[in-house]
């Protein structure tokens, strides 16, 4: 039976005080308490798992100054706060067992551009693909790259001085930070920005702040008293991050001082940045790209130092570990053309070269360029295989796209251990990159280690990340081992061990760079901003005589917490534990499929990642009580009176399944993660495991069996359809099942239906003897129509059409007996109905499947149920058939037919979520097949459309459903033709039809049209 399930993590007396105090106060942001939002900010992108007291959604600063000044009264000095943006550090960075200060939700405005001078004003929690949305009306961009641009943020960037592709040019974000606000631990603000020496002599020429007036005096006198250390001491690097900057505060000649260059890279231990000031680059004129293969990675390596010295704009490396998991991924479709094999050789390492600039200066450059690595492939130098040249600035972004889904590409290694960060963005100076990833690769090969590299050679910082499991507890002890060697390596080729990502828990190796008295510097930097240590308290570095750095190399991770789970039960739920955080689900953009739930809410629960963390605590905390989950999952329901009980205490008894279950429900089971996601992070998958689970205990709600019936049921209604309309669609019923059902604006049944549409027609009747006597040579004619029931009885026209359309093209149409596909029921977790329906499905079509004859759905969602879910729950009893997607068989029947003339027809096709992330090249397919016919189709890259099956039909739904719909969908509706529009999902057709107010054809609806001309 599944127990009511206690976290025991309640919040500490004095936060829970704190926070009492706070929702009194004028404060106007989120306060966050559930145990579900603490456990979704327990991790980030790297191991390490720390569970804060609660999370603070600041709407402005004026909030931020509210908490930190109620924070500075003497009942609450203990409590801690970390800022947190996206959550994408590799380290830890913004992990806390204090409160988070998440700035992303509300506090993410672009406030100001002024292209005149080229800056920019912005809030913290702006993401930077955003602001470069925003920018590029102007002619300019945010230059500072970064593999999580899509959802990385500016204060997260600037806490951590990131920067990425093309930083020999662009820079880091240091190098276009012009101003900062900030609040203090005080609660006050400080404003800083590039001073003249001759100001800091009086104290009120630098700020109104007392405290501010106390940290730029002090640390300018002591940063210009150490500058012949901080000279001597520091690493020569392009991408040398200190924590505390202190070589830069100062300009070379010692006539200006700046002490945002402090806080930039500060990783929030010394103030909260609200507000930032930035410079702008304009966008090149001219970008070409050049992919360059080669036979191993170590020559990509040694051969980019030349590439670097050709002047170019950017020198990226990927290894062949990354390139073979790309190959598998969602995100090969769109390079394959970029990177083609290199007959008869074998690729084994990879270097993308940009150019950017005026057109002259590019073209010259990559003339040049071509010259030389022409040359050496003919005489066999340098290992180069091959290259490919693309001008074209979308194919450049594609590439892009490709490099920077490496991180999370590393997540789908397959088997225990798993490439994870911890020592992955050490940098040295570039002409020792070679002879230092050379030992690098010894050290890990030494540990018998597999490892994928990968990252920016022109700057001598690349990606190492070595496969460890850490539910090892061996595997764990290794981690620290392999640490300190890195460490030590580093320091070796002087170098460093955070080039690009900032510190986290890496402040223990502080002093042996920087030495004891700089190292004294730093800790009393520290002080001076925050004295009581409060502010992302173990990270970087600690005041003096507080004590120890919190956290270190060997801090909690959470493979602790995993190693808890059995492995048997982690064997069942792959998606669940094999979520790395890298965060791709927190794409800002709308226009993106995957996370439809996030994106609408802003809320990291409503998210793969958020879903997946609840999860595996869920699973652990079961172990704890002694339950077999997969025993569990088997298990009968408890009797009806124990449900109805245990729902009514529902409200009474906490029970961590409920904070589960929110999360759950609001996932729109549109499949996108299983497909976008680097790591396949299906959580409808686990979705319907849980919910198979959970009400075992509890009562499902109505419109559960509602949906789940819908399959079984409809063939009955459309039996009088006009009847069962009348009976659903007058206002009165429709009141009642809203608000007795909580189901909204059902579709109506199709009037004629498909039965009366067929009547006669030679497609019905089906008859296997018949089709088994047809002869072999003769099957190559028949088509057969594989039914579902969203289009057989809710537009039936469309199935006609379809029919017809094969007629059409010389074939026999062959409409199949309806038979439940069953996905409704998965969706809802009735597992043990979803597999007898599943097998009773596979068995037709396997014997179906035995006539060689092409079966056909229109349907995306329910044709790639057949594929996904029919193979997940009967394995090899699913047997082999196959149900074509109607662009798969069309591309195929084209072949063999002549292709029409220019109509002069166009048309824009909307995608499904499910089929455009499980089945990318589709947009490709439906575009060669309208040429065939005459007709140019266009294809639009879009988020959710809301609907997602029937999840746009639960009254509890309806306004996210809308929102969604709003996002984007709606305003690209309204630029085009109603006749143009072209939806294949069903749902979808549905939701343009509640919300744009027609009904949009399906493409084969198209094709006949064209067809007939």
């Amino acid at each position: 039976m599944l127990p009511l399930l206690s976290h025991q993590q309640t919040l500490e007396p004095v936060y829970l005080a704190y926070l009492d105090a706070l929702e009194q106060s004028e404060y106007s942001g989120d306060i966050d308490k559930r145990y579900s939002a603490r456990l979704v900010q327990a991790t980030d992108n790297s191991v390490y798992q720390f569970l804060p007291q609660a999370v603070l959604y600041p709407k402005n600063q004026q909030d931020i100054q509210i908490a930190l000044t109620l924070a500075a009264t003497d009942a609450f000095r203990s409590v801690t706060f970390s800022a947190r943006g996206g959550g994408t550090g590799t380290n830890g960075q913004s992990l806390t067992h204090g409160l988070i200060l998440d700035v992303s939700r509300y506090m993410n405005r672009v406030l100001e551009v002024n292209a005149e001078q080229g800056w920019v004003r912005v809030e913290a929690g702006v993401v930077k693909d955003a602001l470069n949305d925003a920018l590029r009306p102007h002619g300019f961009f945010f230059s500072p790259d970064l593999s999580t641009s899509n959802r990385a943020t500016i204060g997260g960037m600037i806490n951590t001085d990131a920067s990425g592709a093309g930083s020999l040019v662009y820079g880091k974000t240091s190098d276009h930070v012009l101003a900062l606000r900030s609040v203090l631990i005080d609660g006050s603000v400080l404003d800083t920005q590039p001073l003249d020496a001759g100001l800091l002599c009086n104290p009120d020429n630098v700020s109104d702040n007392p405290l501010g007036q106390k940290l730029i005096s002090t640390v300018a006198a002591v940063c210009r008293e150490k500058r012949t250390q901080i000279e001597n001491q520091f690493p020569k690097l392009n991408r040398f991050l200190t924590g505390y900057d202190l070589k830069h505060v100062w300009n070379d000649n010692l006539t200006q001082f700046d002490l945002s260059r402090i806080l930039t890279g500060s990783e929030g231990t010394l103030a909260v940045i609200t507000e930032a000031k930035l410079n702008l680059t304009p966008l090149p004129t001219e970008r070409a790209m050049v992919n360059i293969k080669y036979d191993s990675f170590q020559s990509a390596l040694r051969h980019a130092p030349s590439l670097v010295a050709a002047r170019v704009t950017v020198v990226e490396t990927v290894d062949s570990k990354v390139l073979n998991l790309a190959r598998e991924d969602i995100v090969w479709h769109s390079v394959s053309d970029l990177i083609q094999e290199v007959p008869g050789k074998v690729i084994d390492g990879l270097n993308m070269v940009e150019f950017a600039g005026d057109t002259v200066e590019v073209e010259q450059k990559l003339a040049s360029l071509e010259a030389v690595l022409t040359e050496q492939i003919s005489k066999g130098e340098c290992g180069v295989l091959g290259y490919q040249v693309t001008q074209d600035k979308p194919s450049i972004e594609k590439i892009y796209g490709m490099r920077k889904k490496a991180v999370g590409l590393l997540g789908a290694t397959k088997g225990r251990r798993k490439p994870i960060a911890f020592a992955e963005d050490t940098a040295v100076p570039p002409e020792k990159l070679a002879d230092y990833i050379m030992e690098f690769r010894a050290v890990l090969d030494g540990h018998n280690l597999q490892y994928g590299m990968f990252g920016h050679v022109d700057a001598g910082v690349l990606h190492v990340r070595p496969a460890l499991d850490m539910c090892d507890v061996e595997d764990e002890k290794l981690l620290r081992v392999i640490s300190d060697q890195v460490a030590a390596l580093t320091l070796k080729y002087g170098g460093l061990m955070w080039g690009e990502h900032g510190k986290g828990v890496r402040g223990e190796y502080g002093p042996s760079v920087f030495g004891n008295e700089l190292y004294g510097v730093l800790q009393d930097i520290k002080g001076l901003f925050d004295p009581d240590n409060r502010l992302n308290p173990g990270k970087l570095v600690a005041p003096k005589h507080t004590g120890a750095l919190y956290y270190d190399i060997d801090s909690a991770k959470r493979g602790k917490f995993d190693r808890q789970i059995p492995i048997e039960v982690r064997d069942a739920f792959p998606d669940v534990m094999n979520c790395n955080g890298n965060g791709l689900c927190f794409n800002y953009s709308s226009y993106s499929p995957m996370c439809p739930s996030f994106k609408v809410t802003g809320d990291r629960v409503q998210s793969p990642k958020g879903r997946a963390g609840l999860m595996r605590e869920w699973l652990r905390l079961l172990e704890a009580e002694g339950v077999d989950v997969n025993a569990l999952a088997k298990a009968k329901p408890l009797g009806l009176l124990q449900r109805v009980q245990n729902t009514l205490n529902a409200q009474r008894d906490y029970d961590y399944s409920h904070e589960v279950m929110e999360s759950l429900k609001g996932c729109l089971a549109c499949k996108a993660c299983s497909g976008q996601c680097p790591v396949k992070v299906d959580v409808p998958k686990f979705r319907a495991q849980f919910f198979n689970i959970y009400y075992q205990r509890y009562l499902r709600p109505a419109k559960d069996y509602l949906v789940a019936g819908i399959e079984d049921s409809l063939p009955l209604m459309a039996a009088a359809p006009r009847l069962t309309n009348f009976a659903a669609q007058n206002p009165l019923s429709q009141w009642v099942i809203k608000k007795a059902i909580g189901y909204v604006d059902a579709p109506a049944l199709s009037v004629p239906t498909l039965k009366q549409r067929l009547d006669g027609h030679a497609s019905r009747g089906y008859d296997l003897a018949a089709l088994q006597a047809i002869p072999e040579e003769a099957r190559s004619q028949f088509v057969l129509v594989v039914q579902d029931p969203f289009n057989s009885f809710y537009d039936s026209g469309l199935v006609l059409r379809f029919i017809q359309l094969i007629e059409k093209l010389g074939l026999k149409p062959v409409l199949l007996p309806y038979k439940p596909n069953g996905k409704p029921t998965h969706i809802k977790g009735f597992l043990d109905k979803f597999a007898k329906t599943a097998q009773s499905s596979a068995d037709f079509l396997n014997q179906v499947h035995k006539l060689g004859m092409p079966m056909v759905g229109i349907d995306p969602a329910l044709v790639l149920c057949y594929r996904d879910e029919y193979r997940e729950v009967l394995g090899a009893n699913r047997g082999n058939f196959e149900v074509k997607l109607a662009n798969e068989w069309l591309l195929n029947v084209i072949k063999d037919l002549p292709a029409k003339a220019a109509q002069g027809k166009q048309y824009t096709w909307f995608s499904h979520c499910t089929e455009s992330t499980a089945k990318p090249n589709t947009a490709n397919e439906w575009t060669k097949i309208f040429a065939h016919f005459g007709a140019k189709l266009t294809a639009v890259n879009l988020g959710c459309c809301g609907m997602a099956g029937t999840y746009g039909h639960e009254a509890e739904n309806l306004e996210r459903s809308k929102a969604l719909f709003e996002m984007s969908w709606q305003q690209t509706l309204a630029k085009i033709e109603q006749p143009q529009v072209l939806v294949s999902g069903y749902s979808c057709r549905t939701q343009v039809k509640r919300f744009a107010g027609y009904k949009p054809k399906h493409p084969l609806e198209a094709l006949l049209e064209l067809a007939n001309i």
